[in-house]
């Protein structure tokens, strides 16, 4: 019997020499341009800790609603706006994205992020959205929303700073855990 070689989804990584960092990673359009928006938070463990070592990828409509089908992502030119952005978080957890605040995709739909966790640990990485505060009557009716308990959506939804920023934690274990999706 031969010996299987693991491989990196079966082996704890992280595996992120490709293409991390580049300039302006999460910087899905430039800081101060007219509409751009900063979403941040801090990744933590089970017991509240922040991971030092996680990476996030992110995927987004652009204000209009629009799925992105422009090449680009990798050469940031200042224009031309991708949906896309991966940042690595700081030593006490934190991650900053500069975008756009998403359209609505499609009716019957709440505006979201699609956002990707890498972490130390996982084998496999994590899926899972985060929401815009505003607007609850489309809150309450989207279908990924509406099929979760009451008490755990909250986790999927960001808080709106008074300089229009969006702060979103994501927790990976424990007391109000982040919900992430399966795509099995």
């Amino acid at each position: 019997m031969s010996k299987l070689i693991a491989t990196p989804g079966q082996t704890v990584g992280p595996f992120y020499g490709y293409a991390l960092p580049f300039p302006k990673d999460s910087e899905l359009v430039p800081p101060g341009q007219g509409g751009s928006i900063r979403v941040h938070g801090t990744v933590t463990d089970g017991r509240g800790q922040p991971i030092p070592d996680c990476l996030l990828e992110i995927w987004q409509a652009d204000e209009h609603g629009v799925i992105a089908q422009r090449t680009g992502s990798l050469t940031r030119d200042g224009h031309t706006f991708t949906g896309w952005g991966r940042a690595a978080v700081d030593d006490d957890g934190h991650y900053t994205f500069t975008t756009v605040n998403p359209g609505v995709t499609e009716e019957g739909k709440a505006p979201f992020i699609a956002v990707v966790v890498f972490a130390r640990g996982l084998l496999n990485k994590l899926h899972t959205r985060v929401y815009l505060p505003e607007n609850p009557e489309r809150l309450a009716v989207d279908g990924l929303l509406s099929d979760l308990p009451a008490e755990r959506r909250g986790t999927l939804i960001a808080e709106r700073e008074e300089d229009g920023s969006l702060l979103w934690n994501i927790r990976l274990q424990g007391e109000n855990e982040t919900v992430f999706l399966d795509f099995s």
